[in-house]
């Protein structure tokens, strides 16, 4: 008599995480990085709940708000910027306030979707990705503390003549506000204290973007001491990066001294040391002292 296949175990914590990563370590090696896929795997490490469906869900509200734009609306990059304005900023509600900063929801694609509140970043996410499904010219613009969106062309860096239409900047934490030089100027000098150069305004890498969102999320549990978990997962992530900071390393190894794992923050340090010393000799000596000294408080 023919036997019941046995079914399959469900995946541990640990098996679904390492999962997860090895999906995210995948994606950010693609030829065309997918901005929202990176962001939801992004919020399943701080949301285990959030599995295959809720991922499906999310990317599947992106385009229904995407079928609900006009398609190549007469007026080229202002128009486009002002009928996503209309829906997402004034019909759907999405935009931000101080107190989301403050929040690690506002940091989560799937939770800015449910809540219509966020992050510059995250909103900005919600804004690129609607609008590109619906054929719009559109990209990231990484101002320094306040992330935006850009529609049409942007300043070229070879100082050649812009194409036709321009570049229109909105603010999607503002409701989507359209933004002039000026009031770009001022997000930057208060941001910043500095001014706002051409060079700002060219379109954001996703892995840039991503980058910054993992930057954002480290800055807010590191703040918190009690979410040194999550700054340890937001720093695990940032290193499966093809680029990222080498001095990620030193504060994953730092963190784990901090945890209290002692040999594996040491182990870290030694191999951070290793990495910096071709240009780096005396730092590469300071960070072999930190190793030792977190093996002796196991002593």
């Amino acid at each position: 008599m023919s036997q019941e296949p046995e079914p399959e175990p469900e995946p541990t914590p640990d098996g679904a995480r390492d999962a997860r990563r090895r999906q995210f370590a995948e994606a950010v090696r693609e030829e065309r990085p997918d901005l929202a896929l990176l962001c939801l795997l992004i919020a399943a490490e701080a949301d285990p709940a959030l599995d295959e469906a809720g991922i499906d869900a999310a990317q599947i509200e992106l385009d229904r708000l995407a079928g609900l734009l006009p398609y190549a609306p007469v007026g080229g990059p202002l128009a486009w910027a002002r009928n996503v304005a209309e829906l997402l900023g004034t019909q759907c509600g999405f935009g931000g306030a101080a107190v989301d900063y403050r929040r690690l929801e506002s940091s989560l694609l799937h939770e800015v979707l449910r809540r219509r509140r966020g992050l510059p970043i995250l909103l900005s996410v919600v804004w690129i990705e609607v609008a590109r499904r619906a054929g719009a010219p559109v990209y990231g613009v990484a101002l320094p503390g306040h992330f935006v969106v850009g529609f049409g062309a942007a300043p070229p860096d070879t100082g050649a003549p812009a194409a036709p239409g321009g570049q229109v900047l909105v603010d999607p934490f503002g409701g989507g506000r359209v933004l002039d030089g000026q009031d770009a100027a001022l997000l930057v000098a208060g941001a910043t204290g500095g001014q706002l150069s051409e060079g700002m305004l060219t379109p954001a890498d996703p892995l840039e973007i991503v980058l910054r969102i993992l930057n954002n999320i480290r800055a807010w549990a590191r703040a918190r001491p009690e979410q040194s978990a999550v700054q340890l997962w937001a720093l695990d992530l940032s290193l499966l990066l093809p680029s990222r900071p080498a001095r990620l390393r030193h504060e994953r190894a730092q963190l784990l001294v901090e945890r209290g794992e002692f040999l594996a923050g040491a182990a870290e340090l030694e191999e951070f040391a290793k990495v910096v010393e071709p240009v780096e000799p005396d730092t590469a000596s300071a960070v072999r002292r930190q190793a030792a000294a977190a093996r002796a408080r196991l002593n």
